[in-house]
């Protein structure tokens, strides 16, 4: 199955967080949510820089990466697809892993906007039954 570019990635032009990284974390967290499984196949370098409007090495980089991480894999003449799991898909510990650094800044901006921990997270459920 091919994926949309316009579907799968979102970048933030102004966040401290390199764009490649942003892409690498997109990909690693649509794959330990089950959006992408494995072998989907991936944009290409080129279709994903185009609809971003980035350098395609910067998209080259985020894919290299997740290769080596075994996240994606290159098929000879066809492009990156999402690698094979040994093991099935990721474990709850290593998707909670991957929700972390959002929660944290997430901590950080109730602490400086000084919001009590149970207002927070009475928010945060909300937000949650709102996405269902």
């Amino acid at each position: 199955m091919s994926i949309q570019t316009s579907s799968l990635f979102s970048i933030t032009t102004g966040s401290a967080e390199p764009i490649y990284r942003q892409l690498v974390d997109q990909v690693r967290r649509l794959v330990a949510g089950g959006q992408l499984g494995a072998g989907d196949e991936m944009p290409s370098v080129r279709e994903v820089a185009q609809a971003l409007a980035v350098n395609p090495m910067t998209v080259s980089k985020a894919y290299g990466l997740l290769e080596m991480e075994g996240v994606l894999a290159r098929r000879r003449g066809l492009g990156m697809v999402v690698a094979e799991r040994p093991h099935g898909g990721p474990a709850l510990a290593e998707r909670s892993e991957l929700l972390r650094p959002t929660l944290e800044r997430a901590a950080m901006e109730a602490r400086q906007l000084e919001l009590d921990p149970d207002t927070v997270l009475a928010l945060f459920n909300q937000i949650l039954k709102d996405q269902s």
